[in-house]
């Protein structure tokens, strides 16, 4: 890991890498485990990939992505931490995206982020589901 005080100009050299429209390739050599290599090649025959590099490039690209959204949003939260959404705020949110059926219960959510906040401090949105939901089982089976 590198000294905090280079984290920003790492993190501006990042972002201003991943916004580059510059398409130049360098060769490189990776070793992968044997089943992708086949199941790459598989998708290729079928049909629903150009080649191993495409999905290579492609994996790749999603997960820088993923990280360049993520120090982006960080940044946010750290120049506007009332914008940060609470741990009840999420888990209502995952319910719902999931299409979780706890959702309707707002109140079992309320009261098991409530909880989980208390006695877990890194506990996640899908902690306070699943306590959620153990909850309503309790309560539909008394």
């Amino acid at each position: 890991m590198s000294e905090p005080d280079a984290r920003p100009a790492l993190q501006e050299r990042f972002l201003t890498l991943m916004s580059s429209s510059d398409e130049t390739t360098a060769g490189t050599s990776i070793r992968l485990p044997e089943n992708l290599r086949e199941a790459s090649s598989l998708a290729t025959e079928m049909g629903y990939a150009v080649s191993l590099t495409e999905l290579t490039v492609k994996g790749l690209r999603d997960v820088l992505e993923a990280i360049s959204w993520r120090l982006v949003l960080d940044e946010h939260y750290k120049c506007h931490p009332q914008a940060r959404p609470s741990l009840l705020e999420v888990a209502m949110a995952a319910a719902a995206i999931d299409g979780n059926r706890i959702v309707e219960q707002p109140e079992l959510i309320e009261r098991a982020a409530a909880w989980i906040a208390d006695q877990h401090l890194d506990a996640d949105a899908d902690d306070v589901l699943w306590l959620a939901t153990g909850m309503s089982l309790t309560q539909t089976a008394t």
